[in-house]
């Protein structure tokens, strides 16, 4: 028997994008497969009640009962520290790490490793949120050394309602931060249907469109030794950072 390899993503809640479309992504990898512990997240916002779905404990909860499944790695398969900051991953991994003895990752890490190892740091931000999580993204962003020329979000709270949107309203939305000549597109949220249409507006945009779901399973793949190229019809991601 080949030897598997065992991929680790805490979920929120409320999501019911991110195992189809993981599954999806990793439909050619035999070896390979996902699995998911979730907690509960039901709006983002930045109310007191939504902010404190995000402490460590839900976290480390989920990431025990995934641990017991013997697991290569652990990802985050979120967004929060968009808004609260991305030290606030930093710290999530080690404690992932530390509680578990298994490394962790994030989709939001990943995705400013892709930026920076790309040199792609002017880019442009999709999400459904609400205006004041956008703000904080891109302030956020900013203030890290990106530099976010042109965004598009749909001022939601979902966070079950992301799952909603249709696809072609994300394509649209990456058509009108393109006029903006960016470098590249982040779509920032895992429960929206970005990696989807990801290699198709690629090809009708001639810039990279970088989805979280798919930022931490390249990050994941990676951690573990699996060759991403392998990964096909899911983006240029998989093919231009490999290894």
């Amino acid at each position: 028997m080949t030897k598997r390899v065992l991929l680790g993503m805490l979920t929120p809640s409320s999501n019911t994008v991110l195992e189809p479309v993981t599954a999806a992504m990793l439909s050619g990898l035999p070896e390979v497969s996902a699995h998911f512990g979730r907690f509960t997240v039901k709006e983002i916002s930045l109310r007191a009640a939504a902010l404190d779905q995000f402490t460590d404990a839900p976290f480390l909860d989920a990431a025990r009962l995934l641990a017991d499944a013997q697991l290569n790695v652990i990802g985050w398969n979120g967004t929060s520290a968009g808004w609260l900051g991305f030290d606030a991953d930093v710290r999530l991994c080690k404690a992932i790490e530390d509680e578990t003895g298994i490394p962790a990752c994030t989709s939001m890490l990943a995705l400013n490793e892709i930026l920076e190892a790309t040199g792609r740091k002017r880019f442009a931000i999709v999400s459904p949120y609400l205006d004041e999580i956008q703000d904080k993204m891109v302030a956020n962003y900013n203030a890290a050394g990106f530099e976010v020329v042109a965004e598009r979000h749909l001022n939601d709270r979902g966070n079950f309602s992301f799952s909603e949107i249709t696809e072609e309203r994300i394509e649209r939305m990456c058509l009108e931060v393109a006029e903006a000549k960016p470098e590249a597109i982040a779509i920032i949220c895992t429960n929206m249907r970005g990696a989807p249409v990801a290699e198709r507006m690629e090809k009708a945009l001639g810039i990279p469109v970088y989805d979280t779901v798919s930022t931490v399973v390249w990050k994941a793949l990676r951690m573990t030794g699996v060759d991403t190229r392998r990964v096909q019809g899911w983006g240029s991601l998989f093919r231009e950072l490999h290894g």
